[in-house]
């Protein structure tokens, strides 16, 4: 997952005598001979063993895997091909990860990012009218900007410029547009000429296994019981077929094509389109995303070391290099997954459990015909968790300082109401220029927010004269 979700509860660091027992559990695995694995990811030097490290991947994916059968559901939504966008989806995740473990040597996984796959079905596609090849060249783009700021420096530039409450606005924004997105998904919420939006059919079969299943997963996640959210999809799919009208199509399968979006992405479209803001969106949100979950992660098992970031720069290549594979296999940008938290809890301090998640999305290529009897009633629980999750980030917030807290609350507000990313960043980014202007404080926003309120004023009002 993104860092715009957040990690599972009890991944905290371990205290300093689970070091000293994973350092003697790594001698005597080095000891007995772990051979090429021990050269490859320096097992001992880490304080980690073989066993330790396949544990920890089994971990990572439990509490990830359920993007396989999330990514199709929303990317469907857009008009692409289920089968094709789950195969893009598994095989992604499986290349991100395993460059991120064998070229990092970092213990984090990698997928299609949650809130992205959203904005480029429900906000690019259906909302401004692209297809879905174009907003796949848009993700292409994304992606070799992105690739651009990390090797010539600029990301550190970008990152420090942006303000805090910014950042943590976009986080919340994105978790309240995930909801909204769950509960229509759902049936929970249903459209009206009068309110907008209105209480759906309560009584349907929908609406009821998605509330259950919604309360599965928070109490699963409560217990402390990995793969909660797994469970929590997959249970509502069996019920499903007893009490939803869901036909059962079984479990194994040779794998889908890949071809009907494979090599499909649009970037000449994408050029000419005029999407300029959807480009900055994906771009801007790729980075943050990536740079804070891989810190975050990389912090919390101990591998952050300052002054140090040659690892973290492979990390961010790796990221970058994962965006451009996934637009041309066929799905949205694709990212660091914070989940990788459980798996640094579970003992993860090298490349090798990263490389355990990537074989076991593999794996997962021969279940296509499971991922494809899931109905989105039964993703909308998993959805609304991680939007929920997401909203605790608004404790960070100033609360006293209004020119920090005013365009904080109407990033976040906008994401949702008016159905966009990107407008929720450019009202932050525009309103938190002028009223640091206006108060006397123009000194304190970045060049990098100038630029970027610019760029967003400029699309508005070029918008507003055509």
């Amino acid at each position: 997952m993104s860092t715009f979700e957040q990690a599972p509860q009890g991944a905290e660091p371990r205290a300093p005598g689970h070091v000293e027992s994973a350092r003697a559990r790594a001698a005597v695995g080095s000891a007995s001979g772990s051979g090429l694995l021990e050269r490859v990811f320096k097992l001992a030097e880490h304080n980690t063993t073989v066993r330790i490290e396949l544990v920890a991947g089994l971990t990572t994916f439990l509490t990830m895997a359920y993007i396989i059968f999330v990514n199709p559901s929303i990317l469907g939504d857009a008009g692409m091909p289920k089968g094709a966008v789950f195969v893009a989806t598994c095989v992604i995740a499986a290349f991100g990860t395993l460059i991120m473990g064998l070229y990092a040597n970092y213990p984090i996984a990698m997928a299609p990012g949650m809130g992205l796959n959203a904005y480029f079905s429900y906000v690019v596609v259906l909302g401004m009218g692209y297809t879905w090849q174009v907003a796949l060249g848009a993700v292409f783009i994304s992606g070799c900007l992105f690739l651009v700021v990390t090797v010539t420096g600029l990301r550190k530039l970008i990152i420090d410029g942006i303000p805090h409450s910014l950042r943590t606005a976009i986080t919340v924004g994105i978790g309240m547009f995930l909801a909204l997105v769950a509960l229509k998904s759902a049936g929970v919420v249903a459209a009206s000429p009068a309110t907008f939006v209105t209480l759906g059919d309560v009584h349907s079969a929908p609406v009821i296994l998605a509330t259950l299943g919604f309360f599965l997963i928070v109490i699963l996640d409560r217990l402390k019981v990995r793969g909660a959210i797994l469970i929590g999809i997959l249970a509502v799919t069996v019920a499903s077929f007893f009490v939803g009208g869901n036909k059962f199509g079984g479990v194994f399968a040779a794998p889908p094509s890949v071809a009907p979006t494979f090599m499909q992405l649009d970037i000449m479209g994408a050029l000419k389109g005029g999407i300029l803001n959807v480009v900055l969106v994906f771009f801007l949100v790729e980075m943050f995303d990536a740079t804070g979950t891989l810190m975050g992660v990389a912090k919390r098992a101990g591998l952050l070391v300052p002054g140090k970031m040659e690892r973290m720069n492979k990390a961010l290549l790796a990221d970058s290099g994962a965006i451009f594979a996934g637009s041309l296999l066929g799905t949205s940008s694709t990212t660091a997954y914070v989940e990788s938290a459980a798996g640094v809890q579970a003992g993860g301090r090298t490349g090798l459990t990263a490389v355990v998640v990537a074989l076991l999305f593999l794996a997962c290529l021969m279940i296509s015909p499971l991922a494809a009897s899931v109905p989105a009633y039964a993703t909308a629980p998993a959805l609304f968790f991680v939007g929920c999750l997401m909203l605790r980030d608004l404790t960070e917030l100033n609360w006293d300082d209004t020119t920090e807290v005013i365009p904080a609350a109407l990033t976040a507000l906008a994401m949702p109401f008016t159905y966009s990313i990107a407008t929720g960043l450019a009202f932050g980014f525009i309103s938190y220029a002028i009223l640091k202007l206006f108060t006397g404080r123009a000194r304190e926003v970045h060049v990098s927010v100038w630029i970027i309120a610019a760029v967003f004023l400029f699309k508005f009002a070029y918008v507003g004269a055509h």
